[in-house]
């Protein structure tokens, strides 16, 4: 199984900088088989049924980015850092540039954030901030701006309306560097109408981290190897979700992040656990999916592993036939994009 299987071309204007307003008049490409069929978000309504239960991924995007500075005698020099996830003691984080900050050093990111560079490594830092808990969290929102992905970050700075657009109307609990994409484009009323419906919700977290776009570097992908990211299913999660599977409801994850969650937590027979701790669950072609029935998701990166994770639920030929479409049609790519609903 080669990269250049799960590759596709993607004409630039395509990527999308920012998301469609409101949130649910995002197009959405339904994928049921073979059929594919060109609606938008506020037709879920009509698309789901009752019964159904959609598994929502309540983490939080923190504002991970921040610009600061360091002093050296006289000498000042500017620094982006870029939260990566908490460590022991602090947070790792990537810097721009690293050669400009030594181990020892201080940089100070606002009149009340500061961190010290505790380890500093080949390609990033472990920093010990100045401030924990509740004080931290209020600086780094003061001094921090939403961690853009590359894609978006490369055409534009982040801005106030990010602090909005980039994180789901459900987020509850802190941690992610990336957004659960698929999920931004639900708003309340949405939600509320599904319910009325009778579409339930279970909520899991799963902290996404920034090697969610980390690229594939093995031409053979059965040898690449997983960023881990923390997440947890808690004992009425796992309940709700086992419930729904006995009563014949299909379980939908709302994007890849809740996907790999539940299907890192669940038996061979689709029974699911409560879980607790990382997973770096690695999804392709061949494997068998135990506990999703379909997936709701944003358009993905060419050769990307969740290229590869769509094309293992619809399977590759049928995955490649979708993205010609949504190509060809024109559908708005990646984390501000339109969505799809992929039923196997």
């Amino acid at each position: 199984m080669k990269l250049s299987d799960f590759d596709f071309h993607l004409p630039e204007d395509l990527i999308a900088t920012r998301p469609a307003r409101p949130r649910t008049h995002a197009r959405l490409l339904l994928a049921e088989g073979d059929r594919i069929s060109d609606r938008h978000v506020y037709d879920l309504i009509d698309i789901f049924r009752p019964g159904d239960r959609l598994v929502l991924n309540n983490t939080r995007v923190i504002p991970a980015r921040l610009t600061g500075h360091r002093t050296r005698g006289e000498a000042v020099a500017k620094v982006e850092i870029t939260l990566l996830e908490p460590a022991a003691e602090g947070w790792r984080a990537l810097a721009r540039p690293l050669r400009k900050v030594n181990e020892g050093e201080t940089i100070r990111f606002s009149d009340a954030l500061s961190a010290t560079v505790a380890e500093k490594g080949e390609t990033d830092l472990r920093l010990t901030f100045n401030l924990t808990g509740d004080d931290f969290d209020a600086a780094l929102a003061q001094a921090g701006a939403m961690p853009l992905p590359p894609y978006i970050a490369a055409k534009r700075a982040p801005d106030a309306q990010d602090a909005t657009d980039y994180q789901t109307v459900f987020a509850r609990h802190a941690g992610a560097v990336a957004a659960p994409t698929a999920s931004l484009h639900f708003d309340e009323a949405l939600l509320r109408a599904l319910a009325e419906k009778g579409v339930t919700f279970t909520e899991v977290t799963l902290h996404v981290g920034a090697g969610t776009f980390l690229p594939v570097k093995v031409d053979d992908v059965t040898t690449h190897r997983m960023h881990a990211e923390w997440g947890q299913i808690t004992p009425g999660a796992a309940a709700e979700i086992n419930a729904t599977r006995r009563a014949g409801g299909r379980i939908i994850p709302v994007g890849t992040t809740a996907l790999r969650l539940i299907e890192s937590a669940a038996d061979a027979d689709g029974t699911l656990h409560p879980w607790t701790g990382p997973t770096d669950i690695f999804i392709y072609p061949g494997y068998r999916f135990r506990v999703t029935d379909a997936l709701m998701t944003n358009f993905h990166l060419p050769k990307s592993t969740l290229m590869m994770l769509v094309s293992a639920l619809m399977g590759p030929d049928r995955i490649r036939r979708i993205y010609d479409h949504a190509v060809t049609n024109r559908y708005r790519f990646f984390s501000y994009g339109d969505s799809s609903l992929l039923v196997p």
